[in-house]
């Protein structure tokens, strides 16, 4: 499952609207957020990939709740910290999570509990230059989301080849649980609210 993710839209509202962020939320406004937001509205729509199978029982436990991990590089290694609750969340709360947990990492004060019971993994590779890479399922989560790296590259817009900068993204999942069919699904519909953040308002 390796679609493609154009980024204009996203780095044309950063640019937009970066300093307006900044100044009411003492935030930057990243690339996460999005792909955050955007995973939260997907797994909402295919409460499947948000699942577990239970090893003991065998059976599939579905969570009403979206507790989303996120990779981050530290100077002691690779920790995954949980962002709570993100079906709840805006922009401005991830983001003001993300910088949170980073800062905690950076100064090695997560506590297990900060790292304890995710749902879903997101790891962005591209920070280190990947363009393509297929990442590990952190169990006993059933899918994880590999971003990679922003190159311009060719692609055809109305019948027209023209230079967009655009993300290689990653899907890998338990086959036991998700079939093709829900990991294409589930991918289209965060390519769409990353694409055009107005997805998420009219929940398309």
């Amino acid at each position: 499952m390796e679609p493609h993710v154009l980024v204009s839209n996203i780095q044309e509202m950063r640019a937009r609207h970066k300093e307006a962020f900044l100044k009411k939320h003492n935030l930057k406004l990243g690339f996460m957020s999005a792909f955050v937001k955007a995973s939260a509205f997907a797994l909402q729509e295919q409460p499947v990939v948000n699942a577990v199978i239970d090893d003991t029982t065998k059976e599939v436990v579905y969570r009403d709740y979206i507790d989303i991990s996120v990779a981050v590089a530290t100077p002691r290694g690779l920790v995954v910290p949980v962002i709570r609750n993100v079906e709840a969340m805006n922009y401005a709360d991830i983001e003001r999570t993300i910088t949170e947990l980073g800062e905690k990492a950076r100064k090695n004060e997560l506590a297990i509990e900060d790292m304890d019971g995710g749902t879903f993994t997101i790891s962005n590779g591209g920070v280190f230059g990947s363009l393509f890479g297929t990442p590990i399922i952190n169990p006993p989560q059933s899918a994880i989301l590999g971003m990679h790296a922003i190159f311009d590259r060719p692609v055809a817009i109305g019948g027209k080849v023209e230079v967009r900068p655009m993300m290689y993204v990653a899907l890998t999942y338990d086959h036991r649980l998700i079939d093709g069919r829900e990991a294409v699904t589930f991918l289209r519909k965060i390519k769409a609210a990353v694409e055009d953040p107005r997805v998420l308002l009219l929940d398309l």
